[in-house]
């Protein structure tokens, strides 16, 4: 075996095991922080976290290759993660509670950040729990556990995150001229609030999403040492994970409401995307595990089910509801006169009440086409009339003019969506299927919009890429209804 090699073997148990004493010695320095305030310690956690960082960024490369038993090199990087981020998640709540308490005359938006990075905390913990217990029920049934999309995205973006937060969280000034190095940390703790709740917001998408995917995978797994052949004990049971889903898809929308009225125009776009996002999830978790079909010896054989109503209803919050509203909280605060002067009340009622009419001919449509959409879909339809007032949001400094016509225009789209969702004989295909068939796709859009989402051109990119969308039945027209329908890859 070359030297290089040799070297790299006994490298590869710092890299995996070395992270955890990391941590803890930078939670030992933010504890002597918050007690005593000494820059030197602050540096010396931060340094600690970075390096921490790095090494979960690389060990699982070096562990597959230098590491001979693949399977013990898996499970160590995971109970590693598992033991950093119970390690750093809690340590970074509790610092950004103890920054509230350091700095007087706090606002309120620095209290709601405080506790919404507990509650991303809560759910890394939730995450990682539920993915170890999926995980160990896959195996005992002879499924291989392997990595998925969002738990990849997931591990990279985690330990960034956690360096972000604690150097954000812990911040001291330091006395005198600070160095080139405190400098820049300076400047990276003092990062807005906005920007960190944007972060935070895209984080706690793919913790979920995460969860949906174990859920999707290995969801039935399990459930052959309870339910044994008691078929609709099985049915109650798996149905929990697509409708707990489903609610989590309207406690995005209500979040999206709350959001808009302080102000926070793309946030509130980010949490309806996370809505849409969870509303693709349930449906492609109630199919994976079977609960679309009724069972063989069912004498109800009727399409209206619990998990039906349930979806309709966050659908008509999420997708119905919080872009009307959100429509009506934008505008009406506007500073234009002429535009508050507009029925805003009343384009608000005509496209929520378009989408209750396009989501009941949706659950009564006697003749369905799988994978095909007649007319667009609700939450499409809530993610093109809300990027315009991203737009609108995000133009500081432009003419009266200009957000005039841009008032007018988003008002007119209002109508126009209520009318392109109800033209039925205009055929749409599943953008989430299509998604899951194209991965090069997804990931292509997902790298535009985490690049975009922190310019000013956000909601240029949304309403540009959602205008394709309505566009799109001119080029998929002619798509074969069993393609449009699959979900994976071919193959697979």
């Amino acid at each position: 075996m070359p030297n290089s090699q040799k070297i790299l073997k006994k490298l590869t148990p710092i890299l995996v095991y070395g992270r955890p004493p990391l941590v803890f010695a930078g939670m030992l320095c933010a504890i002597a922080v918050m007690l005593n305030r000494d820059p030197s310690l602050y540096v010396l956690g931060i340094l600690l976290f970075f390096v921490s960082m790095v090494f979960d960024l690389v060990d699982g490369w070096f562990a597959v290759r230098f590491i001979p038993n693949t399977n013990l090199a898996q499970l160590a990087d995971r109970m590693m993660n598992r033991i950093v981020y119970s390690i750093v998640f809690p340590l970074v709540s509790a610092g950004m509670m103890w920054r509230l308490v350091a700095t007087p005359g706090h606002g309120r938006m620095q209290l709601l950040h405080a506790l919404f990075v507990l509650i991303l905390c809560v759910a890394v913990l939730i995450r990682d729990n539920f993915a170890h217990f999926m995980r160990g029920f896959a195996q005992r049934s002879g499924q291989e556990p392997e990595l998925h999309e969002l738990n990849r995205l997931r591990t990279i973006v985690a330990a960034p995150l956690g360096l972000l937060l604690y150097i954000y969280a812990f911040h001291v000034p330091a006395t005198g001229n600070p160095e080139f190095l405190y400098a820049g940390i300076t400047w990276v703790a003092n990062i807005p609030v906005r920007n960190l709740f944007i972060i935070e917001i895209l984080f706690l998408i793919i913790n979920f999403g995460s969860i949906a995917g174990y859920c999707r995978k290995y969801g039935t797994y399990f459930l052959n040492d309870i339910c044994l052949d008691d078929n609709l004990l099985r049915r109650r049971i798996l149905s929990v994970f697509p409708n707990s889903l489903t609610l989590m898809n309207a406690f995005m929308g209500l979040l999206a409401v709350f959001f808009a009225y302080q102000g926070k125009m793309l946030e509130s776009y980010l949490l309806l995307m996370g809505a849409a996002i969870f509303d693709k999830l349930d449906g492609a978790m109630a199919r994976r595990l079977g609960l679309t079909e009724p069972l063989p010896d069912s004498e109800c054989r009727g399409k209206i089910t619990v998990g039906g109503i349930l979806d309709d209803i966050a659908d008509g919050i999420s997708f119905c509801i919080a872009p009307g509203w959100i429509f009506y909280i934008i505008l009406s605060n506007s500073s234009q006169l002429d535009i508050r002067s507009l029925p805003l009340a009343l384009a608000a009622a005509v496209y929520t009440l378009a989408g209750f009419a396009r989501l009941v001919y949706f659950t009564k449509d006697p003749h369905p086409i799988p994978g095909i959409f007649k007319g667009l879909p609700t939450p499409a339809a809530a993610l093109f009339v809300a990027a315009p007032l991203v737009i609108l949001g995000q133009s500081h400094g432009t003419s009266a003019e200009w957000g005039r016509a841009m008032g007018h225009f988003i008002f007119g789209l209002m109508f126009f969506t209520a009318a392109v969702m109800n033209f039925y004989p205009v055929k749409y295909i599943h953008m989430g299927r299509f998604m899951d068939r194209n991965p090069w796709f997804t990931r292509t859009m997902l790298i535009l919009l985490m690049v975009f989402v922190f310019t000013p051109f956000f909601g240029y990119l949304a309403f540009g890429l959602m205008c394709l969308y309505v566009l799109s039945p001119l080029a998929t027209r002619g798509i074969d209804p069993a393609e449009a329908a699959r979900e994976g890859r071919a193959g697979r």
